[in-house]
């Protein structure tokens, strides 16, 4: 029989770490060796695809093994830690991709000061358009700064 604390908290646990993933990874990777992949989301453009989706791939990587291995071992823990880096790029895609870029028509209605301040933080982020200097690499966590802007400019 499986226990659900050490599933829910292993589940928690992955979710959350993935922020800081995609924070280091922004910052330090995507803003760094792997830029010329990532340049591409902050200039305009009118295709669909960018080569900053690549990093999409790369990310589901670690959730497809855990995922596979646990299942094929019976591991629930491995398919727990899967499970949330899975939800996490679901959230990542629901809400940068769809909600702050527009890239899909969906939610256009939605507002909140969280939302709101999310994408004011991405904003000042894309204010730059070159690799150096960057502010807001999270995605999840807004800092202090930007919930403030976003409580100051409700609709």
């Amino acid at each position: 029989m499986i226990e659900i604390l050490p599933v829910v908290a292993t589940f928690l646990a992955a979710f959350l770490f993935m922020e800081l993933v995609a924070w280091f990874t922004h910052k330090y990777i995507m803003h760094g060796a792997l830029w010329k992949l990532h340049e591409d989301h902050h200039v305009p453009h009118d295709h669909t695809l960018e080569k900053n989706d690549l990093f999409a791939l790369m990310f589901a990587i670690p959730s497809v093994l855990l995922l596979a291995f646990g299942t094929m071992n019976g591991n629930s823990l491995l398919i727990s830690a899967g499970t949330g880096i899975l939800v996490y790029g679901m959230a990542y895609f629901f809400v940068h991709d769809i909600y702050v870029h527009r890239r899909v028509k969906w939610f256009r209605n939605v507002d909140n000061s969280y939302l709101r301040s999310v994408r004011i933080a991405h904003k000042m982020h894309h204010k730059h358009r070159v690799k150096e200097p960057g502010e807001s690499f999270g995605f999840l966590w807004v800092g202090k700064k930007y919930r403030e802007i976003a409580k100051r400019n409700r609709s």
